[in-house]
């Protein structure tokens, strides 16, 4: 179903602005998987964009240039499933749709009593908990249809740059990276 959905919006996904946005979302999921077997218990979350993309997390700039050029050469080479990643927001929105969708047919066509609406807990307990266990890999199904790419085509990593920020509560800062990216 889901990949009838994208050959059906594949003239709206192979736009070069939305192509360019997916193959860097790719980059940088694979990056992270590269970064992750190497820098063990560090916290990074990353947010694509058409030039390239923001690593957000505790790494040095060579560290993810390192890891970026890696996992460029590896989707090159043919390992395109680095594109996905089971803690992309993909997959977070697709479980709070899910459930929300949930909890709206275990509701549906209730009385608007107190009692009521306690007596149809455990079916929207049971609904909801049913949709996010299928969420999972239906998000992860979007982010291969939809959200990423993981063939690179003529992608190039241009640069890294670092800039740090200050947490307005606590007094440190955060470090910031943009991987820039060309063609693609």
């Amino acid at each position: 179903m889901i990949q009838f959905l994208a050959l059906l919006a594949a003239p709206f996904l192979n736009l070069s602005t939305i192509r360019r946005i997916r193959r860097n979302h790719g980059l940088e999921h694979a990056t992270i998987h590269v970064l992750s077997k190497t820098l063990k218990n560090r916290s990074m979350a990353g947010r694509s964009t058409s030039t390239g993309f923001y690593m957000y997390g505790n790494v040095t700039s060579d560290e993810l240039s390192q890891a970026a050029n890696e996992a460029l050469q590896r989707m090159r080479s043919g390992e395109h499933t680095l594109a996905i990643h089971p803690n992309c927001g993909t997959g977070l929105v697709t479980a709070g749709v899910m459930t929300s969708i949930a909890a709206l047919v275990g509701t549906a066509g209730m009385k608007q009593s107190f009692w009521d609406r306690i007596s149809r807990l455990p079916t929207v307990i049971l609904l909801s908990t049913m949709s996010l266990i299928l969420a999972q890999p239906v998000g992860l199904a979007f982010q291969q249809h939809f959200t990423t790419l993981g063939e690179p085509g003529d992608l190039e990593i241009v640069d890294v740059s670092k800039s740090e920020f200050p947490v307005p509560v606590g007094g440190q800062r955060v470090t910031v990276h943009f991987v820039r990216t060309a063609k693609g």
